[in-house]
């Protein structure tokens, strides 16, 4: 098969979608490696985040035939880059829940993969403009899909719900993290990130944006109920609501145990991981929640919270809390970190579940829709 993919995410995006897109590309080309596999960006964008994908004859980057400049990369994901398609592709995949305009008019099946709602879920989130545009691309692009893949049950539910969408237009593929989670680190280079970012000897780990929705706030409350604070080491871009989650941690006297990472880079990342002695996730809602499959990949016990996804990606051996809920966090933390058997045991659980999350059965589960969608376009 030919197969062709939106990936500005690949060559733009350092976290997030790009991590996601760069990890379905490198999961296909390793388990697929006779199919070809296309990826269409305005421009070449970022070289560390191209070469983060392998160097497989299999995969190609496929550029504007004319440079474009400004909106003109806008203009030409979206209705451009159909009339620069092979005309032998096979398929069309848009990563990041977009479509461009005219692949039905084209002939070309297509596939979309929706990661969240949460501009309709939680709409406080986001500017009147963006849930606007968001709304018209996800829901035009599910509806024009032959099919739609939704990265958790929790997503499913939501596009059926707020798009009307038929439940069996839609597969649930769950995505794995990269391979660097799972393997292996040196006690040297555990120890040399330790002293690149000064991570304190015994601290609480949690990974995301620090914006509203990922609820950083509550972990820094839980931390102040605690019998003694324990270090809480934050690792994300840095946003308005920072200052909020800052401003609330010097009021009461606890800014000293609160570090937060804006500086570091991918490889570094799962060493910061397995130098943690727990891992919170205090999300207000996920599409996935990867951080969490992170963390039990790294043999890590983890907390999230309940209500949205994060029951999917962290399995049964870890534990879950209500998101407005400062005290139950803080009873979960003493309980896990006074109790060496239950941290044995979740990390136990969690490296089992991170079993069905592996690239080859992700691989054969995109490779079914693949093959569902072809067929039902005919």
């Amino acid at each position: 098969m030919e197969i062709g993919f939106e990936a500005k995410r690949i060559t733009h995006n350092a976290t997030g979608l790009g991590n996601y897109c760069r990890t379905v590309i490198e999961t296909l080309s390793r388990y697929a490696p006779d199919n070809e596999y296309l990826l269409f960006s305005p421009d070449s964008g970022r070289e560390e985040l191209r070469k983060r994908l392998p160097a497989a004859p299999s995969i190609r980057f496929c550029y504007p035939q004319t440079p474009k400049h400004g909106i003109g990369k806008s203009i030409w994901r979206s209705w451009g880059v159909v009339r620069e398609l092979p005309t032998d592709l096979t398929l069309f995949h848009g990563l990041s829940g977009e479509l461009p305009i005219g692949l039905r008019k084209a002939g070309i099946c297509s596939i979309v993969t929706i990661h969240d709602l949460i501009f309709l879920r939680h709409p406080s989130y986001y500017s009147k403009i963006d849930r606007t545009i968001y709304t018209l691309k996800f829901r035009k692009a599910c509806e024009t899909a032959n099919r739609i893949i939704a990265i958790s049950e929790a997503t499913k539910r939501d596009i059926i719900h707020y798009f009307g969408i038929s439940d069996k237009k839609i597969d649930v593929v769950y995505q794995s993290c990269d391979a660097q989670f799972k393997r292996p680190i040196s006690e040297e280079k555990l120890r040399a990130v330790r002293e690149k970012y000064r991570l304190p000897d015994r601290y609480i780990l949690t990974v995301g944006s620090i914006e509203e929705r990922k609820n950083l706030k509550l972990l820094v409350e839980a931390n102040r109920l605690l019998p003694e604070p324990i270090d809480l080491v934050a690792v994300g871009k840095r946003t308005p609501y920072t200052a909020c989650v800052e401003q609330y941690a010097a009021k009461h006297r606890i800014d000293n145990h609160l570090h937060i990472l804006s500086n570091v880079t991918f490889p570094d990342l799962p060493a910061i991981y397995r130098n943690a002695a727990l891992f919170v996730y205090p999300s207000r809602y996920e599409g996935f929640g990867i951080p969490m499959i992170e963390a039990a990949a790294c043999g890590v016990p983890t907390i999230g919270t309940r209500g949205s996804c994060l029951e999917e990606s962290g399995g049964a051996g870890a534990f879950y809390v209500d998101p407005d809920n400062a005290e139950e966090l803080a009873t979960r933390i003493v309980e896990v970190l006074s109790d060496t058997a239950l941290q044995k045991q979740m990390i136990e659980a969690g490296l089992h579940h991170v079993k069905r999350f592996e690239p080859k059965q992700i691989a054969a589960d995109l490779l079914a829709v693949y093959q569902r969608a072809i067929e039902l376009n005919g």
